[in-house]
């Protein structure tokens, strides 16, 4: 299986990484170009807020694959360049360096990038987000040896692993969050104050309904954090978290359908022809939810890249997967799968406040989402009670002797 012109992959993150091998796995022998626009080896964003922030993995563990597979898969690996325009009609893709890069079909993995904080100060040194492997190199090198007074600014995923790991380090540690709990808007309140409680344990200053006004700062150096309660926060760093937008400038420049993430059908096929999308960029039709969703976590990226290479190949792709997740924060381990709202029925089984139990959320009596804290190998019988739609009696759901598989079964 040959193509005159390349297949090119624009993104160096995990989809795109994912997606030229599964390009070559499955037997396409002509050229594959992956364009990334970090000057890195493509890598995976887990490790950069979990191991690789606590020091206790090198940041080679964060690799997808190692620096010499690319040409060993006769792969072509451009690092350090960014596409900056896109002709469908053409096909043709634009390169910082002036180039024209003619394609067969590509794939748009641009991923996304950390939303900015709009508030005066917001440029002082001190003041950072993680979303590179480099931003988590100088976030390391930060918080090793302890002793730095840090604020968190966001209580999602992104905001507590750093709080965890700046603890980990031994750094002072206050996160500010204008939600009444943390992960408030994917767990809703009576797991976020699960999470509440984790943090406050382990000696995390928590300030919930908190709105940050303004950093201030001496030397054009952050020392302190304003909020609407607080007057100034001592901070020798700060790390914002406050969610990530769609990288869809290229996308949208070139007459893309764009909302919340360049649009694709179930085969992750974009709106215009020999034009794919994967990761964190893709707003997908998504047959189990009947809906268009976009989902930045790990596991998009693991199964959506090879989905898309294999679409692109003509394969017949349906992507469907349930949406997952993972966290783990001091000595809590925990797995999410489905899609849940704060305004849905939680149900639980097993130990809540000695931190080993499951969580499910349900909309109309069906389970939509389940998280294990703790609890281990139970990820497919609660994507399986996920898929199965059904409605499922509360005292089945929280009695732990009843095995989960018979739920879904």
């Amino acid at each position: 299986m040959t193509a005159a012109e390349p297949y090119v992959i624009v993104g160096g993150g995990l989809a795109g990484a994912k997606a030229a091998e599964t390009l070559r796995a499955e037997g396409f022998d002509g050229p594959v170009v992956l364009v990334a626009g970090e000057p890195e080896v493509p890598y995976e964003r887990p490790p950069l807020s979990k191991d690789h922030l606590l020091g206790k993995a090198d940041r080679e563990s964060a690799r997808v694959h190692a620096a010499d597979w690319y040409a060993e898969q006769d792969v072509e690996l451009r690092t350090g360049i960014r596409a900056t325009s896109l002709d469908p009609a053409a096909h043709r893709l634009g390169l910082e360096t002036g180039e024209e890069l003619p394609y067969a079909k590509l794939l748009l993995a641009t991923g996304s990038s950390a939303r900015r904080l709009p508030v005066p100060g917001a440029d002082l040194e001190g003041v950072r987000y993680l979303r590179t492997l480099a931003d988590s190199d100088q976030l390391l090198a930060h918080l090793s040896g302890g002793g730095r007074r840090v604020v968190v600014v966001g209580a999602g995923w992104i905001g507590l692993e750093v709080a965890a790991a700046a603890r980990h380090h031994g750094d002072d540690v206050t996160v500010v969050e204008p939600q009444p709990t943390p992960l408030h808007a994917v767990l809703g309140p009576e797991m976020g104050r699960v999470f509440a409680r984790l943090h406050r344990d382990h000696g995390v200053d928590l300030f919930t309904d908190t709105v940050v006004r303004e950093f201030r700062g001496a030397g054009g150096r952050v020392t302190s954090v304003v909020t609407d309660r607080h007057a100034g926060l001592p901070a020798d760093l700060v790390v914002v978290g406050i969610g990530a937008t769609p990288n869809v400038e290229l996308a949208a420049s070139a007459g893309l359908e764009v909302d919340n993430g360049i649009v694709t059908d179930d085969a992750l096929r974009a709106s215009a022809p020999d034009v794919f999308a994967a990761g964190d960029v893709a707003s997908s039709f998504h047959p189990l939810y009947g809906r268009y969703v976009r989902v930045e976590h790990w596991a998009n990226a693991l199964n959506g890249g090879p989905a898309a290479a294999r679409s692109m190949l003509g394969r017949p792709v349906s992507y469907d997967r349930v949406p997952y997740f993972f966290t783990d924060q001091y000595d809590l381990g925990m797995e999410y799968s489905g899609l849940g709202g704060p305004t849905d029925a939680v149900v639980t089984r097993g130990d809540v406040d000695g931190g080993e139990f499951i969580a499910f959320w349900l909309h109309d009596g069906r389970v939509v989402a389940g998280m294990n804290v703790n609890v281990w190998d139970v990820t497919d019988p609660i994507q399986a009670l996920i898929r199965a739609r059904r409605q499922v009696p509360v005292a089945s759901l929280s009695d732990p002797a009843e095995p989960l598989e018979r739920l879904a079964a």
